[in-house]
């Protein structure tokens, strides 16, 4: 009887090994779903899109890019991919805050962790910290020193709590030694008309959104949080040019999937991403928007995951927010 037990537990075992291997062989077979938990035409929505695009064109017409917004943090969008069933047919991209957002919500209705597979960081790229035009500096250090001069005077922006630009602006704050308020809007837009208008006067966010307005004068870029200067806007130096040293602070897009997604799909998942961010046109695309393509193994994007998370932790606890 142990026999038959266990060649039947060998059986379900090999069948269902083949069942994977059958299923990552004619994936997609139907309409893949790309979760984006952000309203379209931002920066997350342009780079699954390019993603998508490119991915039609080498799997086939199957995937679409479907904009589930709502909640802080995306968590509307990434508890729907959450729930979903590991068979390939619904992925999310999403960013960097996606891992923050148990630093600072009292209540998640999943682990950003333990109820996702991660697939590939697609990309990463540096913000752009800027000031209102009249602000008189022409560098980040002489923008913090005006800062220290008359704090009260002085009001940081971000597109949204817990976002790559609001976390950049608190280690900012914590490596300049000064203490000023950071106003949370809902989005990009809105902060940068405030910040346009001169009724904040810092704000970090990523080149796609920030850097056409820098480069027409309507703000004035500062610094930039990579460690080198980047090719679409040499002009711009470096928060370490600025007095900073070793500063590097990055707002990042990865793939994820829902937890329990096979081995052999998520090796031929991430490794069509990684062959299509490696494209030429691709690149120059992403490059566009700012960011520099990765497309990272599984196991390099959970230990990234890892290692960034405490690293938001930290920043966290040292600025003193508090969850929501």
């Amino acid at each position: 009887m142990r026999h038959l037990k266990f060649i039947a537990a060998l059986g379900m075992a090999l069948f269902g090994f083949a069942s994977a291997s059958v299923m990552a062989d004619t994936y997609p077979g139907r309409t893949v779903t790309i979760v984006v938990p952000y309203p379209a035409g931002g920066s997350v929505d342009g780079v699954a899109r390019i993603i998508a695009q490119k991915l039609n064109e080498t799997l086939g017409q199957h995937f679409i890019v479907e904009n589930r917004a709502g909640g802080a943090g995306g968590i509307v969008g990434a508890n729907y991919v959450a729930k979903a069933a590991p068979d390939g047919y619904t992925l999310m991209l999403t960013a960097s805050i996606h891992v923050v957002t148990p630093f600072l919500r009292k209540t998640v209705p999943y682990d950003v962790v333990t109820d996702f597979t991660p697939l590939t960081l697609v990309a990463s790229g540096p913000l752009v910290v800027s000031t209102a035009p009249d602000v008189p500096a022409k560098t980040l250090k002489e923008f913090f020193d005006l800062v220290r001069k008359d704090p009260n005077k002085y009001t940081f922006a971000t597109s949204s709590f817990g976002s790559a630009g609001h976390l950049a602006l608190e280690l900012l704050k914590r490596d300049a030694g000064v203490e000023t308020l950071v106003i949370a809007y809902k989005g990009a837009s809105p902060a940068l008309t405030d910040l346009m208008s001169g009724q904040v006067q810092l704000m970090a966010d990523p080149m796609l959104s920030s850097l056409p307005l820098a480069k027409a004068g309507s703000i004035k870029a500062l610094a930039i949080t990579s460690t080198k200067r980047v090719a679409i806007a040499p002009e711009i130096p470096t928060v370490a040019e600025s007095g900073m040293k070793g500063f590097d602070f990055a707002s990042w897009y990865g793939l994820w999937a829902p937890k329990g997604l096979p081995a052999d799909l998520v090796t031929k998942i991430q490794g069509e991403v990684a062959k299509i961010v490696e494209r030429p046109d691709v690149k120059e695309r992403l490059g566009v928007l700012g960011f520099e393509p990765i497309g990272s193994t599984p196991d390099y994007f959970a230990k990234y995951i890892k290692d960034e998370m405490a690293k938001y932790e930290q920043i966290v606890k040292d600025a003193n927010i508090k969850a929501e």
